[in-house]
């Protein structure tokens, strides 16, 4: 039997506009300093492994940026699911705690988190909107209650 149940579905996005306006400044500048130090040396006279390991910061840096903008959280009846590189999915039955968390004064940028916690295991979901946020309060307080 399940403890918690949401009233209805809501899904939105993981990271709030804050955030995305700020990973899209911060890959904005990598990518510029990239691209001066690109001008600035002679990367093609570098070894293989040297050229490999900039393409591959590069390609992370590009996978990372899209799913800071596309990652959705869906709660609902059948649990808590986060869409990213790797998706994150809990279902109800085997969550035993949840708990928000947050970082004092810097709401408006990292908005707060629920951590939920299976039998040995800790997973962290990230809410980008009013409604997701309103559901984890709303499942932070009843796991609270339950103790």
């Amino acid at each position: 039997m399940n403890f918690y149940q949401p009233q209805q579905a809501v899904t939105g996005p993981a990271y709030g506009t804050g955030f995305k306006v700020f990973a899209t400044v911060v890959t904005l500048v990598l990518v510029l300093y990239g691209a001066s130090v690109a001008w600035r040396f002679p990367l093609m006279s570098f070894g293989l492994g040297v050229k490999a390991l900039l393409l591959g910061a590069g390609v992370m840096l590009g996978v990372s940026y899209y799913w800071f903008l596309r990652a959705t959280i869906t709660i609902d009846a059948t649990g808590i699911r986060q869409t990213w590189l790797y998706d994150k999915q809990i279902e109800w039955r085997d969550v035993r705690g949840a708990k928000m968390i947050g970082i004092p004064y810097a709401s408006w940028l990292f908005p707060p988190r629920m951590v939920v916690r299976t039998g040995n295991a800790f997973m962290t979901f990230n809410g980008g909107s009013q409604a997701v946020l309103i559901e984890f309060a709303k499942i932070s307080l009843a796991f609270q209650m339950k103790k």
